[in-house]
């Protein structure tokens, strides 16, 4: 009996260890899952604070837009100026009206196309769609020797359709005599993804590149947008300025801040009011 004493006590000792490895084994997983629960917890937390701040991004966009289009209405209406020389001057002048006295030279019109006619109204009406009229026809660019300055410039005098391109059918349009031209100033262009390249040999100009035409027409690379103002009868359309930016900021601004609103639902039913969702 004494020496089987040891025995049993030594039995008795393992049965309790082996008693006590599940609990010790069961106590780290929960550990673990709870570990896991709270990193889990913060990192999902971070779609809705990211979706408020892109929301709240979009705001300041859409104030900075609704800035920029006021700015360039008023340029576009402004009283118009002398058109000054300075070619450092002019960079800064973008879509502002200036006011000069010349002549054209109709022989040597440049075509841009395709375009289709400016309604300044419908502009405001659908600024942001990408709707268009069905109708289409080109812009038609005219050397203007300017009889104050003593240069010659690059006039954008307006629309013509298709059928009017040629200008032996608008000869009445054509005016020969010095005329004064209300504008706007644009600068030169360049050419967006998927816009054809210029082709100078057959006339058929898709961007305005002011080096090019200049080269072509022997004008300086000055360029105005004639206003409505400025339309010849019988001649291209003025008036052909696109101001009117796109401004889908406040659909972007519903779409995160609702994201936003759900997923903090989300979050807040699933670790705060531990409600399956």
């Amino acid at each position: 009996p004494l020496l089987a004493l040891p025995l049993q006590l030594s039995l008795r000792s393992l049965c309790l260890h082996r008693s006590f490895v599940p609990t010790g084994r069961l106590c780290s997983s929960t550990a673990a899952e709870k570990g896991e629960d709270s990193f889990l917890k913060w990192f999902l937390l971070l779609i809705p604070a990211t979706t408020f701040g892109l929301g709240t991004w979009q705001v300041k966009r859409r104030q900075w837009k609704i800035e920029l289009i006021n700015e360039l209405s008023r340029l576009t209406t402004a009283e118009p100026i002398p058109l000054p020389l300075d070619p450092n001057e002019l960079k800064s002048l973008e879509y502002r009206r200036v006011r000069v006295r010349g002549r054209y030279d109709h022989s040597q019109e440049l075509y841009v196309l395709p375009r289709s006619p400016v309604d300044p109204e419908k502009e405001a009406r659908e600024a942001g769609s990408l709707s268009s009229s069905g109708e289409t026809g080109a812009n038609v660019i005219t050397p203007f020797h300017c009889t104050d300055l003593g240069i010659t410039i690059l006039v954008n005098r307006g629309y013509v359709p298709r059928q009017k391109m040629r200008p032996e059918s608008r000869m009445k349009g054509q005016a020969e005599s010095e005329v004064e031209v209300v504008g706007v100033v644009r600068l030169t262009e360049t050419r967006k993804p998927f816009v054809p390249n210029n082709d100078v040999e057959r006339n058929r100009w898709h961007y305005r590149d002011l080096e090019a035409m200049s080269r072509v027409t022997g004008a300086e690379p000055i360029f105005i947008d004639a206003d409505f103002g400025s339309t010849i009868p019988g001649g291209p359309i003025g008036g052909q300025t696109r101001v009117t930016l796109r401004n889908e900021h406040m659909q972007y601004i519903m779409t995160w801040y609702g994201l936003c609103a759900a997923t903090s639902y989300m979050w807040f039913a699933k670790f705060i009011k531990k409600i399956k969702v």
